[in-house]
Order: C-alpha cells, then sequence, then structure tokens
C-alpha cells in the first residue's frame, strides 16, 4: 500500500545559486470587484501576499470570503479589478489570452475537488495531458509523474477503474509534470476519506519541501490547513489574520476568535 509519513517542514529550500530571483507568486493590492454601480460586490479588497518556491499556503476563511476569488485571480482564471499578480517575475495582467494560457499550461498546476480527469484517457495519458495540449513530447515523463505518487502500476487503467484517492493522486501527477513555478489546489480533500486525505496533502507538501514548487490550498478544513507553512485567513474578501507553523488545533481557535469558521466544520479531523 502506498504511504507517506507526515514529515517535518523544510527549513530551507533548494541548494544556495540554484533558487530562482523571483517568488513563485506574488500578488500586490488585488481587488476583484463583481458588477457595477449599486449592484457592484467587492470579492476582493487590495489582498498582498508573496508565496516563495517552495513555501506550502494553506487559504481560509467562511464561504463568499474570497478564497476562490483569489486562487481564480492568482491562477489567472479570472482578471482583478485593480492590482499586481505575477508567477515568477512575469505579471498576468501584460499578457494577451493565448499567453495567459500558455502560462497556466506550462507554469502552473491545478488540483481541483472534482479531479477533472478525462474519463477517455488512460491513467498515463491523463497524466501527461499538459505535455500533449502542449505538442511537448512526453519522453517518460507520465511514468515518472505517477511512480511518485504510487499510481505506475495503473498508468494503463482508465479513470474510471480507479478509487476517489487514486484519481486524486493522478491529479497532483498532472499538476507536477510540468514542473510548475506553483499548484493550486482547491479542496483537493474535501470528498475524501481522512487516511486519503493525509495521502494527497502528503503529495502537496512533498511537492513544496523535494521540488521547491509553491503549493496554495484552499480548504475549509483545518486538518489539511495543519500542513502548510503558513495560514492566510480572509474575510470580506480582505486579510483577517496570518498564521505561521500551524496546527489544527490552533488553526480551530484562530478561526473562532477571527469569526472566519464555516459551519459544520472539517471532514478530516
Amino acid at each position: 500500500m502506498f504511504r507517506l509519513k507526515r514529515r517535518d517542514r523544510a527549513t530551507q529550500g533548494p541548494a544556495a545559486g540554484s533558487v530562482p530571483a523571483f517568488p513563485a507568486l506574488t500578488l500586490d493590492g488585488v481587488r476583484r470587484v463583481y458588477g457595477r454601480g449599486q449592484a457592484a460586490r467587492t470579492a476582493l479588497d487590495g489582498v498582498s501576499l508573496t508565496v516563495p518556491r517552495g513555501r506550502f499556503l494553506a487559504v481560509m476563511g467562511r464561504s463568499g470570503s474570497g478564497k476562490s476569488t483569489l486562487l481564480k485571480c492568482a491562477a489567472g482564471l479570472d482578471r482583478p479589478t485593480a492590482g499586481t499578480v505575477r508567477i515568477g517575475g512575469t505579471a498576468l495582467a501584460g499578457l494577451g489570452e493565448r499567453e495567459l494560457t500558455r502560462l497556466r499550461r506550462d507554469r502552473i498546476g491545478f488540483v481541483f475537488q472534482s479531479l477533472n480527469l478525462v474519463p477517455s484517457l488512460t491513467v498515463r495519458e491523463n497524466a501527461a495531458l499538459p505535455l500533449l495540449l502542449a505538442g511537448v513530447p512526453e519522453d517518460g515523463r507520465a511514468d515518472a509523474a505517477l511512480a511518485a505518487v504510487g499510481m505506475a502500476d495503473r498508468a494503463d487503467d482508465s479513470p474510471a477503474e480507479l478509487s476517489g484517492g487514486q484519481r486524486q493522486r493522478v491529479a497532483v501527477a498532472r499538476a507536477l509534470i510540468t514542473r510548475p513555478d506553483v499548484v493550486f489546489a482547491d479542496e483537493p480533500t474535501a470528498a475524501l476519506d481522512p487516511e486519503t486525505a493525509e495521502t494527497v496533502l502528503a503529495l502537496l507538501r512533498r511537492a513544496a519541501d523535494d521540488s521547491g514548487r509553491a503549493v496554495v490550498l484552499v480548504t475549509h478544513d483545518p486538518a489539511a490547513a495543519a500542513w502548510a507553512d503558513e495560514v492566510l485567513f480572509l474575510d470580506r474578501g480582505g486579510v483577517a489574520g496570518v498564521l505561521a507553523r500551524p496546527d489544527a488545533e490552533l488553526i480551530r481557535r484562530t478561526l473562532r476568535v477571527l469569526g472566519t469558521a464555516d459551519t459544520p466544520t472539517a471532514v478530516a479531523r
């Protein structure tokens, strides 16, 4: 059975001289307003943050706090009304739609709650999909990515033959195959049992620690957020607080103090 033990958070990144000059992700005064006039609704209100390479950031807050909007703006899926988003040293505002699509494909990885695997493709083809779309030779990288998440023996199967946790591990392999600057994970463990959720979270933790990827996890679950180096709490589109070196109970207490907890609370405890 494939298992990963939870490990201590990394205290240092890649060897000196190998770290690129720019952080993986930077938001500077990002604001997002939907609608106009009296119908206008502010989803993000001047959010600034920096996520270095090798850092695992969790984003929490009640429904409607701005978590999903932050992820969409940070990943180039939505354009801010004001402010700047940078992936590495690249400002997204200066990119046309074709350039933005290429950046998302090549430099960003996505892991969603809904999995988004293609049913008609094999596990190997699903893992290799970003390379296939880019016209880049796969050259065994899909098998290597699947081996890294413990799915090498299922490469020729279809997604329908896998459990939910196995499909999510394939999604993690696909997110990492292009060696992206940053991986965005939106509630990736919400539909999983606690043991399977830990396996997926350990994979994301390892992506930050061993591969130097930045990981941004949006979650309602304090147990999931406790795998991060830092938790960012949102409320009404703004930053309500930041918690470094979190554990699940401290996160729960912070949510209560800040008044940003949803009910019911987390699936995995």
